[in-house]
């Protein structure tokens, strides 16, 4: 029988840098998936985030178990992400506010939801994220022949 305050185990292809991050920030597979929960339930009741999202997710409940195991693998390095973002959001009609605002949202969340140290390990990796699909998104615009532009 589990302790009632044992943190919850994770399934990690790192198994001692996941329990380090964890013992260092306070986050956890609960943690994370309060997060996320929170997080698109503010971005579906954004004006400026809501209608893209209502445009192309019919059922959330995959794409938060997808959005878990996501930030799980950022956060935490367990490993267990393999899709391929960059093309996903490569074509949705979106510019550098939406990141902006997807940023403010999120970093708004961490901090409600997560430890002070966690909320700032998840916005640093919410923020490189941000940042590489934002320009991956103006890339495939610019066409394939374009020179990438350097931050």
């Amino acid at each position: 029988m589990t302790s009632p305050n044992a943190k919850p185990h994770i399934a990690s292809a790192r198994p001692e840098m996941t329990a380090s991050i964890m013992a260092e920030t306070g986050l956890d597979e609960r943690v994370l998936r309060a997060l996320v929960e929170r997080f698109y339930d503010k971005v579906r009741r954004d004006a400026v985030l809501g209608p893209i999202f209502k445009a192309r997710i019919s059922d959330w409940a995959p794409h938060l178990d997808r959005m878990v195991v996501f930030w799980s693998s950022v956060a935490l390095m367990t490993g267990g992400y393999h899709g391929k973002p960059v093309p996903a959001h490569a074509r949705l009609p979106v510019e550098r506010a939406h990141f902006e605002r997807w940023l403010a949202l999120f970093r708004e969340t961490a901090g409600e939801t997560c430890t002070p140290a966690g909320a700032e390990h998840v916005i640093e990796r919410a923020e490189r994220i941000a940042r590489s699909l934002n320009i991956a998104v103006e890339q495939a615009r610019a066409g394939p022949d374009a020179v990438p532009k350097l931050c």
